[in-house]
């Protein structure tokens, strides 16, 4: 698929030495004695631990990092067994869940052993970040440690998660090739007179039988004239001639995403909505050939909004027009005007641009490419270049 050969499962111990080296070497760097991690991206990135338990809110969990030597997991008990089986070797539990103390004395005492009695520790609480316990518990924790000594850390997970190693590309092209195929197949399994939940559901199966792990996020919708919205749950709404269809799927292979859309017309396409695709498809082609190395977030924005604005879109239309990919559906940086992060070669980013046209109606379009030093290499298969027909 796209040329690669399918990847193994999980990653090498030396991916995760050699993350938390470099967190270390930025944590020094920042005078940080510690960094406190608590969110299931976050852990997992630097300790390997994959399970879907996150999706309970009852327990919380977290990792730290200190400046020296390997992570420390202060977990729920029920999770030893699974952590165990990561790189991770001091591991400190308790009988969660516990309300009146889940985990924070325990916290606070690995903090005050890694850190010292007045050593600053890192905490991602930036944009696109949070810390994953009650606020109760957060405030209780500080008692315990010291308010003073929590600083923001979200420099560092932002900036190595930004930039993915091969063995992360890999996953995430194979997911994406696993979507494109069933993209490309779509036409012959959903059919004019399907409700949008047998479309929908068709297509998420399909995507199971080909080799997503999994596909939580699968959107998008229909309508006569086009559709209305882009981020919509299926109803049960019949597919009807003349009408447009767009699914936007986020499967998953390994703990990593594709997320990337295709329209399609049923039975046949007005005018209107051929524009339109054509529009958005050239706005696409432009931010693929905008995103190289030493470009910023916001160059990528301006090429493809130019090709709007010159065709018609206005700018209260127009939000963010793309975003980075990886352990998460939507991560740093967004291709919006406010962001002047600066691409680097290891990047993967969404090109997403939309556009409003007729009454109230939306065309959105979207790849998924990594940044090389020569410029983007599509990881999803190009949609076509004429909007697709399905009979």
């Amino acid at each position: 698929m796209n040329g690669r050969p399918s990847p193994g499962r999980g990653f090498d111990t030396v991916e995760f030495e050699t993350r938390t080296v470099i967190a270390q070497g930025m944590m020094e760097r920042l005078a940080l004695s510690a960094m406190l991690l608590s969110t299931e991206a976050e852990v997992r990135y630097y300790s390997g631990f994959h399970t879907p338990f996150w999706q309970s809110p009852t327990r919380p969990w977290f990792l730290l990092i200190p400046l020296l030597g390997k992570p420390i997991a202060v977990i729920p008990g029920i999770g030893a067994a699974c952590m165990a089986a990561t790189w991770i070797e001091d591991i400190r539990t308790w009988p969660a869940p516990r309300p009146d103390d889940d985990g924070v004395t325990l916290l606070a005492e690995a903090l005050n052993e890694v850190a010292g009695a007045d050593g600053k520790i890192g905490i991602p609480v930036g944009h696109e970040t949070h810390v994953r316990m009650p606020a109760a518990d957060f405030d209780r924790l500080r008692a315990l440690v010291g308010v003073d000594r929590f600083v923001d850390a979200t420099g560092i997970v932002r900036a190595q998660r930004m930039v993915k190693s091969e063995a992360e590309i890999d996953k995430i092209a194979h997911v994406c090739a696993i979507a494109s195929a069933s993209f490309e197949a779509l036409p012959g399994f959903v059919q004019i007179g399907d409700t949008e939940r047998q479309a929908f559901a068709k297509m998420r199966i399909d995507l199971l039988q080909r080799g997503a792990d999994d596909v939580p996020y699968l959107v998008g919708g229909s309508g006569p004239g086009g559709i209305a919205g882009a981020i919509e749950q299926p109803t049960n709404r019949v597919l009807g001639s003349g009408e447009v269809m767009m699914l936007d799927t986020g499967a998953v292979f390994d703990g990593y995403f594709c997320d990337f859309d295709r329209n399609y017309a049923l039975g046949h396409a007005s005018d209107d909505i051929r524009r339109a695709y054509d529009v958005v498809y050239a706005a696409t082609e432009a931010g693929i050939a905008a995103a190289v190395p030493e470009a910023r977030s916001a160059d990528l924005f301006r090429a493809m909004a130019d090709v709007l604005f010159a065709n018609g879109a206005s700018e209260g239309e127009i939000g963010r027009l793309g975003h980075g990919l990886g352990m998460q559906l939507t991560e740093w940086p967004s291709h919006a005007h406010f962001d002047k992060t600066v691409l680097k070669a290891g990047m993967v980013v969404t090109i997403e641009p939309s556009m409003g046209f007729g009454d109230g109606k939306i065309m959105v379009h979207e790849e998924n490419v990594v940044i090389r030093e020569n410029g983007a290499e599509l990881l999803t298969r190009r949609a076509p270049a004429e909007l697709p027909v399905i009979d």
